[in-house]
């Protein structure tokens, strides 16, 4: 008889904790953008974001590792860290501002299908004609989204919140890619990113609006946002991929993260979930996963060849 796997060595007891944290933070950004501008939510919940991963890297003992950085390591980042989460998080919280969240979540999902079409041109993969397919099968999913199914009309309610909610997944898309180049350890390679995010964010906030105490409210959601997307979630997932046979193992968990989202931002933003919504996101995750089922079929191919 097989011996159960203890909590702390299982990948799925890591994973599940992080996507069900990370299907929360939909609602923390409509409950926290009650309070505060997106503007000063992105500055406030980087700040915590930059103080609980440096509280992880003090916990691990790896605060040398930071003052050994190469200058190289630092361009890297201040790229990185313009990219996600300055310019990110700058746009996905706008997008939020104008959207219901059941709009803005769905939409942004949308990364999965732009990673795989950005990856042709950037890592020189080629067109195959089921990704082709896939991509039109999310692409329905974001019609049906954005018009709330009245989809003959074509009318979207909110054009921009839907033009920058697709830009937000392509800009996400376009950080995975370059980071997933960036071979430095995880954790502080997102400290680092994160200094030069906090740095950006600041100068932006500083340029743009005038000082003024923010509510506590804003500030507890500001925290909840920095702590459970940007940070401890994160080092959940990693800990999740690295105790797992494999990554795929792992990954399909992050499709439950959207529609477990749904049932928060009904319970706890208020909003009534509507059936294009739900809808939609089917669409979009179908597409996904069926444009990532041919690469998970080749994985297996090829592990079976090297056991044999």
């Amino acid at each position: 008889m097989a011996k159960a796997t203890p909590l702390k060595e299982n990948p799925y007891f890591y994973g599940l904790i992080a996507v069900f944290f990370w299907s929360t933070v939909a609602s923390a950004f409509k409950l926290t953008l009650r309070s505060l501008d997106f503007v000063e939510m992105l500055l406030y919940s980087t700040f915590f974001s930059f103080l609980i991963l440096l509280a992880i890297i003090a916990a691990q003992g790896r605060l040398g590792e930071i003052r050994r950085v190469s200058s190289r390591d630092i361009r890297v980042s201040a790229i990185l860290g313009f990219i996600n989460p300055f310019f990110y998080y700058l746009i996905l919280f706008k997008v939020y501002s104008l959207l219901p969240a059941q709009l803005a979540q769905p939409l942004n999902f949308t990364w999965g299908i732009a990673i795989a079409l950005l990856s042709i041109p950037l890592l020189k993969q080629k067109v195959q004609l089921k990704s082709i397919a896939a991509v039109f099968v999310s692409f329905i999913g974001v019609i049906i989204i954005a018009t709330e199914g009245n989809v003959s009309n074509m009318r979207f309610k909110e054009p921009l919140g839907v033009f920058l909610a697709i830009a937000s997944s392509l800009i996400w898309s376009l950080y995975w890619i370059f980071n997933a180049r960036d071979k430095r350890e995880p954790v502080i390679k997102l400290f680092l990113n994160f200094s030069f995010g906090l740095v950006f964010i600041t100068l932006f906030w500083v340029i743009n609006y005038d000082l003024r105490f923010p509510p506590i409210e804003g500030i507890l959601g500001a925290a909840y946002i920095g702590f459970f997307e940007m940070g401890i979630t994160f080092v959940l997932w990693l800990k999740a991929m690295k105790l797992a046979p494999t990554t795929a193992h792992v990954s399909i968990l992050i499709y439950l993260s959207p529609f477990l989202s749904f049932v928060f931002i009904h319970f706890l933003v208020g909003e009534e979930i509507l059936l294009s919504s739900v809808a939609g996101l089917v669409f979009i995750v179908g597409g996904i996963l069926w444009q990532q089922s041919g690469e998970l079929i080749k994985r297996k191919r090829r592990k079976r060849l090297q056991e044999d």
